[in-house]
């Protein structure tokens, strides 16, 4: 049975990066939170951390390989006891290459992941929460899911669609009248560990490739900007590195106003 006294924060990709950041931020709001990820040590480390922030939260631990679509659909049915009023679909990583010699398994995974997992979790958030009051869903996506960058094609094309999804998914549920929110937050470089994981190396100088970057502490703070807010969309400007809030990007159909200028 759903307690719904006690409300959760869900923070998928958790075990480093903005996941963490993200995890710790809402920490020092009294958030209860439900940290996803693979690697144990990592979220047990996070779970001290909150610990030390307010020993009174809940932190629930879940290890989960994201990629894998059964073990999508099978978190979510483990997490109905909780009533969940944020979720945030953090869990994701990059490539570096061009797409006639990319890696092939790590595609494959990438798609499960940045597309695949996060469109799952999301239908079946929806399904349970659209008629929740003060529920949210944000999906983390990236300046590159705007705009094309050179020899990160495929990437870019996973975060376009994440774009699309959240931007059209926000248009639906306003148009539907639910109180359940959908946002999307699109950073631009942040020092985590996607570069490593995006160039199949151990070490990368964020120094050396990026004149201007955030801390994931600093995208952590935005996302909350996000989440305070009635706007769809946390973008940083790719030119100033400026953060600003929008109602939406991509053109929409749906939109009686946009059919008139068509």
């Amino acid at each position: 049975m759903q307690q719904t006294d006690k409300k959760y924060t869900v923070i998928t990709g958790a075990s480093s990066g903005i996941g963490y950041a993200t995890a710790l931020a809402f920490a020092k709001r009294n958030q209860h939170l439900i940290v996803i990820a693979r690697r144990q040590e990592q979220l047990d480390q996070l779970k001290q951390k909150i610990a030390a922030i307010n020993p009174q939260l809940e932190v629930v631990i879940k290890v989960c390989d994201l990629s894998k679509p059964a073990n999508v659909h099978a978190l979510f049915q483990q997490l109905d006891q909780y009533f969940i009023e944020t979720w945030i679909n953090n869990a994701g990583f990059g490539n570096y290459g061009s797409v006639g010699d990319q890696d092939l398994n790590k595609i494959e995974t990438m798609l499960h992941l940045n597309i695949e997992a996060l469109t799952i979790f999301s239908s079946l958030y929806v399904r349970k929460y659209q008629n929740q009051p003060g529920t949210q869903i944000i999906n983390i996506s990236s300046r590159g899911g705007y705009t094309i960058v050179p020899n990160a094609v495929t990437y870019c094309a996973t975060k376009f669609y994440v774009n699309a999804f959240t931007e059209g998914l926000a248009h639906e549920l306003k148009q539907s009248q639910a109180q359940l929110t959908a946002k999307v937050l699109a950073p631009a470089a942040t020092q985590t560990e996607f570069g490593q994981k995006a160039n199949n190396t151990t070490e990368y100088d964020y120094d050396k490739s990026f004149a201007k970057y955030h801390t994931a502490e600093q995208m952590a703070e935005f996302l909350l900007a996000l989440y305070d807010s009635d706007k769809t969309i946390g973008e940083i400007n790719t030119k100033d590195f400026s953060f600003s809030l929008k109602d939406s990007i991509f053109p929409y159909s749906g939109d009686p106003k946009q059919n008139q200028k068509s």
